[in-house]
């Protein structure tokens, strides 16, 4: 028999004799010692998948493991769901549907934190090219922490009921993998969920609290292309020509009027010109432009007006520097682009007020939305609107935080080659916070 059962088992039990009155505290000190059982061997999954990252719908490697640490436990296992995405179902009686999602993948980025466990893995990415990669975003610990909150929950069955699902989700760093697996038929094959939780893993905030935004938590993230097109000729004689540096130049400066003077004072939005690539050589004037922008908002709406904004501006500076009609700009949308995760405010709140019962207030708090972008959106924005909460939870030592507000130093947030969270606090944080929602979810009535 597997020691880890056995264990539980006692626990458990000692669970069943308390009194009704005690059976919260009951129930948490049964957590607290299964995550402390758990541990060592949790973070050396961590490690062994930090070491190993795999680059988005790569990730055959991690699928593997998830799937079977997850059978061992008892979930009825599906792979390649989606491409390479993980679901598992663990059945428990009659009672609510939670879905928890977490994701797998690393990005294209050469490691230079020096911990022990550093990757050094050179992959490649979906079209064969080589790169070296590191999980610079704690999908590593998201996926660990999955697991960590399926062994608490598989042990301490007795106290919930209803239908649990577990999702290993692939690519949400190209914004992609949420689509692929409801694609995939994740909700007609595996049962519409009354609720999806998730957590994600954040720099800059302290180890192992938790951090909660009832409504928009993370944005609208839309990548926008435009081909400015010219006549181009000899750099002497720009008369012979229609400029498109110019022409791109005066629309990059138009573009940031857009927020400023046709949105709402206070309504968030970004607009951000982030490649400007166009000509050959320093005498010739170029026949065309690109410019490569990222859009981001909490508002669809406000995502349609940037849109048709930029479309606008493009067009008619062009206009007005004399281009032909047949060599205006281009304005394209990329075919996947991030919605505006906004979490159910209700649920939110609901979880936030078991979080502090669990953790205590000092390490329970509101957040900010994030401008970045986030596919775990997906999940509550098909036609069956199913309540969805994503939640940070906190990477860095308090001392360093202090230290750099002291200081002024910038700490290396999510993204940066020189990310590492700090793993115990925030595992153990992550792991608590996960299984703490879902037994009150899934909790007997």
């Amino acid at each position: 028999m597997n020691l880890r059962f056995s264990a539980s088992a006692l626990w458990v039990a000692a669970v069943a004799l308390a009194s009704s009155s005690s059976a919260a505290p009951a129930l948490r000190d049964a957590v607290a010692q299964k995550i402390a059982a758990e541990y060592p061997s949790l973070e050396a999954i961590y490690k062994d998948l930090h070491a190993h990252p795999e680059l988005s719908f790569m990730e055959t490697r991690t699928a593997a493991l998830v799937a079977k640490e997850l059978r061992s436990l008892g979930f009825d296992v599906t792979e390649k769901v989606g491409n390479t995405g993980v679901v598992a179902v663990l059945k428990n009686g009659p009672g609510k549907t939670v879905l928890i999602r977490e994701d797998m993948d690393a990005l294209p980025l050469l490691e230079k934190t020096g911990v022990p466990y550093a990757s050094k893995a050179v992959v490649k990415d979906l079209a064969g090219k080589e790169s070296p990669a590191m999980h610079a975003c704690a999908h590593d610990a998201h996926i660990t922490s999955l697991l960590g909150a399926a062994r608490v929950l598989a042990a301490l069955r007795t106290h919930w009921s209803g239908t649990l699902i577990l999702v290993a989700q692939p690519a949400e760093e190209i914004g992609a993998g949420a689509l692929a697996m409801l694609a995939d038929g994740l909700y007609t094959r595996f049962g519409v969920p009354d609720y999806v939780i998730g957590m994600h893993v954040w720099a800059g905030l302290p180890a192992g609290t938790v951090h909660y935004v009832p409504g928009p938590v993370t944005a609208n993230v839309d990548s926008i292309d435009i081909l400015v097109r010219g006549v181009g000729g000899h750099g002497s004689r720009p008369h012979m020509t229609k400029d498109p540096v110019v022409i791109a130049s005066e629309i990059v400066l138009a573009l940031q009027t857009i927020v400023s003077r046709e949105l709402e004072p206070g309504t968030p939005a970004v607009v951000t010109v982030g490649t400007f690539h166009g000509g050959t050589k320093r005498n010739i004037i170029p026949d065309e432009v690109k410019l490569e922008l990222t859009l981001r908002s909490y508002d669809d709406a406000v995502a349609a007006h940037l849109i048709a904004s930029i479309k606008r501006i493009s067009e008619h500076t062009a206009r007005a520097a004399g281009v032909p009609a047949d060599r205006l700009p281009v304005v394209t949308a990329a075919e996947t682009n991030t919605p505006v995760c906004a979490n159910d405010p209700a649920l939110t709140r609901r979880l936030a007020g078991v979080w502090r019962d669990w953790l205590g207030e000092s390490s329970v708090s509101l957040a900010k939305p994030l401008t970045v972008g986030e596919d775990f959106a997906r999940f509550g924005r098909t036609r069956h609107r199913v309540p969805i909460c994503l939640w940070l939870v906190g990477a860095t030592p308090p001392a360093e935080i202090a230290e750099a507000h002291r200081t002024g130093a910038i700490l290396p947030g999510n993204h940066s080659p020189l990310f590492a969270p700090a793993p115990e606090p925030t595992l153990r944080g992550a792991i608590t916070s996960l299984s703490a929602a879902a037994l009150d979810l899934l909790a007997k009535k």
